[in-house]
């Protein structure tokens, strides 16, 4: 009985090994073949994340990656259709399946590197702080004990994190909105002191609501890396994407959608 019983164990250890194995082999599947075969690449972003992707005032998506992405979507035979997400959950819908693609002036960092890979940057960017014009507050210094926000989930948080300075601030927190349209106008009415954001969004918001109001601050909280996020296991897709964005870099295409959204040529 005992031996039998041994045995059971025996075979029922080697079977979660293999499904444990069979699992780890899922998470890792090249989805080329599926995505070619139905047409269409889903691209996940935040749909109010100005300059990149946005909705303008008749309700069409436009922005510097959406025109990117679909020049560079059609250049792999494929459609895109694009998906607005919760950014709090990007990683987990490209991970389950529910989109194909992170583009959306997504920040690569260490920690976003454990989930998803990224296509070669194409992109830089600052994290930096954005307070109203007639503010007092000039440097990193001034931010204790006053009230800052940023969005969740986002590399603006992180930053903030890395540098070990939320403590310093008003209750010791930051503040946290689901999208940086919300912090701004909460930043206009004084409900916040200060916001900290992408340079690229905080810059071209603050050109179309009025330079007059706000200031950015010399210092800010480093500086970053637009990339793709693609699931681990998509090498082919992430091959195929850095070969024409290299092939968009070397026609003048990137320099021309740049231009028109920047008014200068700022892909790397």
């Amino acid at each position: 009985m005992i031996m039998k019983k041994l045995n059971a164990l025996v075979i029922l250890l080697i079977l979660i090994g293999v499904l444990g194995t069979g699992c780890g082999k899922e998470d890792l599947v090249d989805t080329w073949d599926q995505i070619e075969g139905r047409g269409t690449i889903i691209v996940g972003l935040d749909d109010t994340f100005v300059p990149m992707g946005f909705k303008d005032s008749n309700g069409n998506l436009i922005g510097f990656d959406v025109d990117l992405a679909k020049e560079a979507i059609k250049r792999l035979g494929l459609e895109p259709k694009f998906q607005p997400i919760d950014w709090n959950f990007k990683e987990q819908e490209l991970i389950s399946g529910n989109i194909d693609l992170i583009w959306n002036g997504y920040t690569i960092t260490e920690e976003r590197l454990k989930k998803v890979n990224f296509t070669k940057p194409y992109l830089d960017n600052r994290q930096v702080i954005v307070t109203l014009r007639d503010s007092d507050i000039n440097s990193k210094a001034d931010l204790e004990n006053r009230a800052v926000a940023t969005q969740n989930s986002s590399s603006s948080l992180e930053a903030l994190e890395k540098a070990q300075v939320i403590d310093s601030f008003k209750d010791g927190q930051v503040i946290l909105f689901d999208t940086f349209n919300e912090a701004f106008m909460d930043l206009e009415v004084k409900r916040i002191d200060a916001l900290v954001a992408d340079e690229i969004m905080a810059r071209y918001y603050i050109a179309e609501r009025g330079e007059e109001k706000y200031k950015i601050l010399d210092e800010d909280f480093g500086d970053e890396e637009y990339g793709i996020g693609v699931r681990k296991g998509d090498k082919t897709l992430l091959d195929k994407l850095n070969a024409v964005l290299e092939e968009m870099k070397k026609d003048g295409t990137a320099k021309k959608i740049s231009e028109d959204w920047f008014g200068e040529d700022i892909v790397k």
